[in-house]
């Protein structure tokens, strides 16, 4: 039998991560495994491999291609880690996550948001997933610490609550910046020294709110 071939869109995609810079093999690998379609609304899925953002239900989005795999770039996951990512959305930056590092907590504030994306990642095999419906800025004591933090939506600043969650030598990435407008994408890692905060790429991602949405 012939070999199976992708369809020029997901070539395309995985052409235009490349061009773009991100060039760990792993990270690549995990963008070419998980269906980004199947973490798209229905009406979306034409669109899936663009390289653009796109809405989900509750107000909220998926990030573009190329901003999911650059911050999973920059955690530098292992296998044996274990991975805290505020704000959930679709599943899709926890579903690549799943494929590079140990153990994922995922945590969103929506209720229809956490448990459809409980379904897609059950769907696709990411088994080493936790959604939990919760609040990003006040973790549950009983979490533990963890090797990498990851935030997709946009905080004013970076909450000490998060950062004292970080093991040695962990890493955290999150947009930070105004909510309305662009933000930077931070990195810090919390050395002997303290944490050393180093700023990357301007983006732009849906606010950070604190609490459990009342409705959705």
């Amino acid at each position: 039998m012939p070999a199976v071939q992708n369809p020029p869109e997901k070539m395309m995609f995985q052409l235009n991560l490349r061009r773009r810079g991100i060039s760990d093999q792993a990270v690549l690998r995990a963008m070419e495994e998980i269906p980004r379609d199947a973490f798209v609304a229905p009406a979306d899925r034409a669109d899936a491999y663009r390289d653009s953002a796109l809405g989900i239900a509750c107000g909220q989005t998926i990030s573009q291609p190329f901003v999911v795999a650059y911050m999973t770039e920059q955690l530098q996951l292992q296998k044996d880690h274990r991975v805290l990512e505020i704000g959930t959305g679709s599943g899709y930056q926890a579903a690549i996550l799943s494929r590079l590092c140990g153990q994922v907590l995922s945590i969103e504030r929506y209720r229809t948001l956490a448990d459809s994306a409980r379904a897609r990642l059950e769907k696709a095999g990411c088994d080493n997933v936790e959604v939990m419906l919760g609040d990003g800025f006040d973790i549950p004591a009983g979490g533990g610490d963890f090797d990498r933090i990851i935030v997709t939506a946009a905080m004013e600043q970076i909450p000490e609550s998060l950062t004292q969650r970080l093991e040695p030598g962990g890493i955290l990435i999150a947009p930070v910046g105004p909510h309305q407008g662009v933000q930077t994408l931070v990195r810090l890692v919390r050395t002997e020294a303290g944490l050393e905060r180093k700023e990357l790429v301007d983006v732009r991602f849906v606010p950070a709110l604190p609490g459990i949405a009342r409705e959705l």
